[in-house]
């Protein structure tokens, strides 16, 4: 278990900015500018032994040690590839992203995204690197990982084969930022092959730590061009894909020339005339470089003879190789899903553009004490992680002439492109949000979720790193109750809200509670009699909790059973009871839930007093010392004292 001094201390670390873009953490310690200073004094070029030049940074599978994919394949650094590389020349461009042979168009399609705004771009690739001045084989780049920002050091030993790139490379052969970059986001999450297949939306979340949300387009809001139009004006990164039915579908072309399964980047939303009419026109990029729409509008279609001038050379209407402009109408019905990814307030320079207000918090599912699936599972669902959201003021401007308080709720699995390699797949998660009235920082119970209809709750349970989610409330207290949709699965999570007006958010913790001594550190007849008192209340909740009459209760009811006591618990005490307590079936019996009630009343103390009655038992009076000696004999054997 993390020690409190080491989250004290991360907790210091947080209020001090460390995390933040502009004080990234160091991933695996790797500091780039003693690194970089070292090659330079002993002249020698990079080495990273955290991710080499090896088989194992490559893959496991697909992209293994034996893989026929991976023979003849090389390491060379760029300065063996051609006599002059660059790292960016004359500003990084869509054009310099090509893919290779790497099932990660979702990635490049949100590395174009950001090659259209240079202030987030130079968040990710840090500027002034280059392989002239103070070369020594070493770059860095830095992404959002769950929660706060890393700086990743890598080397520029690169694989090829027969001298060229063997992924992610430029049209011209001789810029390598992108490449490098893959590398960089390769390392963190374990190796190339871990990239294979995704989301854009997973690319746009870790180059800008914002939020995505998706829409189907079957089912689109009448005013989605519009959220385009404004998302794109606010510099949010937008991708599209089309849905695929099976296998065989994966990248198939089709007569239109649009490719299913394939991740691409929206770069444009604008509105021209044609014969005098508006039409609104949306631009799209597809990482290949080359596969283009052939629809109307598509370049050198008929439709751009009737533009006016004017308009025709503010669109740039011969877009550049893969990209492409096609009618808002035409895209709704040729593609199946969007994705929009809302910048943090501290991506956005200009104080022209609407911003997020943005919250966030780190949690656990833990087998026994926090993991209890969703409302499908009401012997356990009330167990899960709990987290306040107050909504205070509504919308400057809401849709529909409603009134309510805007936000967007993300929940986050973390680990999941690492832990592929181990065989490890990611659950099924969501969230449900209720009323919150009446409470003061208490974890909600049975008594309440277990009667009370949830008031919102995620458009699905799925198996994907993020469910996100944009809701409308009234003003009120509301508590968000994140989930596995399977009870009893271990796992670590982030939980963030955006609202476009600012929200109270914190975490129910529960105050913990101990019974109060009188302070003469003995322990009178009075004093004993309502301890005893309180052993039976012990026994009739543990009877009462012990529903099959097994001796034992579920670890899930623990919280409920102490509750009842008297002591309120926050999740992190729960799972030392669990950990402590239960056994390798989660449950507890009646000595260890004693055992734990003890020990919250100051343990040491109560063994201390109850030696010193059993000694000055004849003090206690007449009448009374059988009893009493009664008591002590059996709270020995219930606590097992020696």
């Amino acid at each position: 278990m993390t020690s409190m001094a080491g989250r004290l201390a991360r907790q210091q670390e947080r209020e001090n900015g460390v995390g933040t873009n502009q004080q990234a953490v160091k991933f695996l310690q790797q500091d780039y500018e003693t690194l970089l200073q070292g090659c330079l004094e002993s002249g020698k070029l990079f080495q990273d032994p955290s991710f080499p030049a090896e088989s194992k940074s490559l893959g496991y599978k697909e992209l293994g040690k034996y893989s026929s994919k991976t023979k003849g394949l090389m390491w060379k650094r760029p300065t063996e590839l051609c006599s002059n590389p660059k790292f960016i020349d004359d500003g990084a461009t869509r054009t310099d992203i090509c893919q290779g042979d790497l099932g990660d168009c979702w990635l490049l399609a949100a590395i174009a995204s950001l090659t259209l705004d240079e202030r987030v771009l130079a968040r990710v690739v840090p500027p002034e690197q280059s392989f002239t001045d103070r070369y020594a084989g070493i770059f860095h780049f830095q992404f959002w990982q769950f929660g706060e920002w890393v700086d990743v050091v890598i080397d520029d030993r690169l694989p090829t084969r027969d001298g060229k790139l063997l992924f992610v490379h430029s049209a011209e052969g001789s810029e390598f930022w992108s490449a490098l970059l893959e590398k960089a986001y390769a390392k963190v999450n374990g190796c190339y092959e871990s990239l294979s297949g995704g989301s854009t939306i997973e690319g746009f979340e870790d180059f800008t730590g914002g939020i995505a949300e998706m829409y189907q387009l079957d089912k689109a809001p009448p005013h989605l061009f519009k959220i385009m139009e404004k998302a794109l004006g606010l510099g949010s990164l937008l991708g599209c894909s089309i849905d695929i039915t099976n296998s065989y579908e994966t990248e198939a072309v089709t007569a239109l020339k649009l490719v299913k399964g394939h991740a691409y980047s929206v770069t444009g939303a604008e509105e021209v005339h044609l014969h005098g009419d508006p039409v609104q026109l949306i631009r799209i990029r597809n990482p290949w470089g080359q596969v283009e729409w052939t629809g109307p509008w598509s370049d050198g279609s008929s439709e751009w003879k009737y533009v006016r001038p004017d308009e025709k050379l503010k669109l740039d209407h011969v877009a550049e190789d893969g990209e492409f402009w096609m009618s808002y109408s035409d895209f709704i019905r040729q593609f199946s899903k969007l994705e929009i990814c809302n910048l943090t307030p501290d991506t956005l320079a200009s104080d022209e553009v609407g911003r997020w207000n943005n919250y966030q918090y780190k949690g656990m599912w833990r087998v026994g004490s926090t993991a209890g699936g969703c409302r499908n599972h009401p012997a356990t669902f009330c167990s899960n992680p709990q987290f306040l959201l107050c909504l205070e003021d509504v919308d400057d401007d809401p849709l529909d002439d409603v009134d309510g308080c805007t936000f967007l709720v993300g929940l986050m699995q973390k680990d999941g492109r690492r832990n592929r390699q181990m065989g490890e797949e990611l659950s099924a998660v969501g969230f449900a949000i209720y009323a919150y009235k009446g409470q003061s920082n208490i974890h909600l119970g049975p008594d309440v979720l277990l009667r009370q209809k949830h008031v919102a709750m995620s458009s699905t349970f799925i198996n994907t790193r993020e469910v996100c989610d944009r809701f409308c409330l009234p003003p009120g207290e509301y508590v968000v109750i994140p989930s596995t949709f399977q009870p009893h699965k271990n796992g670590s999570f982030i939980l963030r809200v955006f609202s476009e007006k600012h929200a109270a958010t914190r975490y129910v913790t529960n105050l913990d509670i101990c019974l109060q001594k009188d302070g003469n550190s003995k322990l009178g007849l009075v004093e004993f009699h309502k301890l005893w008192m309180k052993i039976q209340k012990y026994v009739e909740i543990f009877k009462s909790y012990d529903s099959d009459r097994s001796g034992t209760m579920s670890s899930h009811e623990m919280r409920g059973a102490l509750t009842e006591a008297g002591f309120h618990i926050n999740n992190a005490v729960l799972q030392v009871i669990v950990n402590r307590y239960a056994s390798a079936h989660y449950a507890i019996d009646f000595h260890c839930f004693v055992d734990c009630l003890i020990r919250a009343i100051d343990f040491d103390n109560f063994i201390c007093c109850l030696v010193k009655l059993e000694m000055n038992i004849s003090e206690l009076g007449p009448g009374s010392e059988m009893n009493i000696l009664r008591w002590v004999l059996h709270l020995r054997w219930v606590l097992d004292l020696r």
